[in-house]
């Protein structure tokens, strides 16, 4: 029987080879023993991790640490993002039983912080908010004293969708841009850059306590000057914390890699995206949207704290 392509829509695409991977993209594993327990309670409880379907670099080192970022809403996204790992296709109906599942596996691997995020559901009215917030208070129900963040869709048509999620008890609410304005047609066709640069900016206006989030990949073409522009767009959108890592391309259908940035040039990205005035910022070649969450979550306490002593002084 032939297994059916993850990316149909992929098929009949030119191909772009694939660039040899630099010494400083490596993967490591820390722990075996725990990367195992970890793949367990994710298949036991029959969950989709972002880890895996994005074949993410880091999933060896985090799951060696019990850190899983889950992927609720099936694993079969509506969009064709062309930088994506991600299956596309038509998706299975929503899981009544997935926020007790989450909030079981969450439970067991004893987390002090998770990210839950999705695909993107199109199909749906809401775009799977309503079922984003009972998988969050689900989750808190069971585990209060665990922080929680979300990595969302950007809910384009679906109106104010998005607020029903930041009703739930949640503290980071993510949101990745991805790249750069002049890129969106080719790299993000389904999405729209000032659409989600709309969506953090009101996030923060409606939970002005949460902390928000987001993100970029570089190598996919775009210039030095324009990543600065994204990173003061995020800034007017008073985004908190900002994430720039190497893209890599999953196959020869995917959108090419442009080039490989040297690490150097990651730590001058992170200078700059630091005087622009974020609590926090994560720059290096296997920077990804949940890697070290827990971590960071804590040292985002550790400055807003710190922002708010330097206030009452002033």
């Amino acid at each position: 029987m032939k297994q059916k392509a993850r990316h149909p829509e992929k098929v009949n695409k030119p191909e772009n080879p694939l660039k040899k991977k630099p010494s400083w993209i490596r993967s490591k594993i820390t722990d075996s023993q725990v990367f195992f327990q970890t793949k367990k309670v994710v298949n036991e409880n029959k969950l989709v991790t972002v880890c895996e379907e994005a074949n993410c670099p880091n999933i060896t080192e985090c799951w060696s640490k019990k850190h899983a970022t889950f992927m609720i809403m099936g694993d079969t996204c509506t969009r064709a993002c062309a930088f994506c790992d991600v299956k596309t296709g038509k998706p299975t109906n929503l899981d009544i039983f997935e926020p007790i599942k989450i909030s079981n596996a969450v439970k067991k691997l004893n987390l002090e912080h998770v990210v839950i995020t999705s695909v993107d559901r199109d199909d749906l009215e809401d775009g799977g908010s309503d079922h984003f917030y009972r998988v969050v208070q689900a989750t808190r129900d069971k585990n209060p004293n665990t922080s929680i963040e979300v990595l969302t869709p950007d809910f384009l048509r679906k109106g104010n969708a998005y607020k029903k999620i930041l009703r739930a008890d949640l503290d980071v609410f993510n949101h990745n841009i991805e790249t750069v304005p002049r890129l969106y047609t080719t790299v993000r066709p389904g999405a729209r850059y000032f659409a989600s640069l709309e969506l953090l900016k009101n996030a923060k206006k409606e939970s002005p306590k949460v902390f928000t989030k987001s993100g970029i990949m570089v190598g996919l073409g775009e210039n030095f000057e324009e990543i600065v522009q994204v990173m003061d767009d995020l800034r007017s959108a008073d985004v908190d914390f900002i994430t720039i890592g190497q893209y890599l391309q999953p196959s020869t259908k995917h959108h090419p890699l442009h080039r490989y940035y040297h690490p150097k040039e990651f730590e001058q990205l992170g200078s700059i995206a630091k005087t622009k005035g974020f609590l926090l910022v994560s720059s290096s070649p296997l920077t990804r949207s949940s890697y070290h969450a827990d971590e960071d979550f804590r040292k985002l306490q550790d400055a807003r704290n710190k922002k708010l002593e330097c206030l009452q002084l002033q």
